[in-house]
């Protein structure tokens, strides 16, 4: 399937799980993808396996100058802005409010929805220019779900929905689409600090829970449906 093929695109969180295989989903499908996380081994790893379509971008979201830097290596390498933003990565930390860290919740909700937000401006100007693009935000059961315990992962993903929709107001007829795709609980590395198969467990087994190639193939949905539909939100579960 080469459907995406001449399209550029930025993966962040791409160094595992869900923003891994989003990237390797994106390069099957023919565009070119620069995979963006503070893993650098990790992330030259999952580029290797890509091969020239792949690039490896080590970048900090939460970081200004770390986005920037981002942005002007993938403008050298794709002569402009990326047709395509995935924005995926994101922070878990589960704790009842008295009982969290502080600094726990301000790198959840940093993560989470101020990470995003930077990625999108450093962008989205020239997608608008061009009239041209796609942004993709993964959220959460956890954007419409309150859940104990969740204080600051669902604030930080209440809050990327609510940005979404307001992106998605401001870009209603520019060229420029905007799609969230929220699945319920997917098994990847943020569970391994939890238990989630003891009898009393508050989460569901994760062999109960979607798998990054689910998550994968809905982005994959938003992203190749034809120019005049937009595919608002897309929610998924296990069936």
């Amino acid at each position: 399937m080469t459907v995406l093929a001449g399209r550029t695109a930025i993966v962040t969180g791409a160094s595992k799980g869900i923003g891994a295989e989003i990237a390797r989903q994106l390069a099957k499908a023919g565009a070119r993808v620069a995979l963006a996380s503070r893993d650098k081994p990790l992330l030259d790893e999952v580029a290797r396996g890509l091969g020239q379509s792949a690039i490896a971008v080590e970048c900090d979201i939460t970081d200004r100058q770390s986005v920037a830097a981002a942005g002007k290596r993938l403008r050298q390498e794709f002569g402009g802005a990326p047709d395509i933003i995935v924005n995926n990565a994101g922070l878990f930390r589960v704790a009842a409010i008295d009982a969290m860290k502080p600094e726990d919740f301000i790198a959840s909700i940093t993560t989470n929805v101020i990470g995003p937000f930077l990625v999108m401006h450093e962008f989205l100007a020239e997608m608008r220019q061009r009239g041209s693009g796609h942004v993709v935000t993964i959220g959460s059961m956890g954007d419409r779900m309150i859940l104990p315990g969740n204080a600051a992962y669902s604030a930080g993903k209440f809050g990327i929905r609510a940005m979404h929709y307001v992106l998605r107001t401001d870009l209603r007829g520019t060229g420029v689409r905007a799609s969230l795709i929220s699945p319920s609980s997917v098994d990847t590395a943020l569970w391994d600090h939890l238990d989630t198969e003891s009898a009393d467990s508050e989460f569901p087994s994760r062999s109960e829970m979607l798998s990054p190639g689910d998550v994968a193939r809905a982005v994959m949905f938003a992203l190749t449906q034809p120019e005049p539909m937009n595919v608002d939100e897309l929610r998924i579960s296990r069936a």
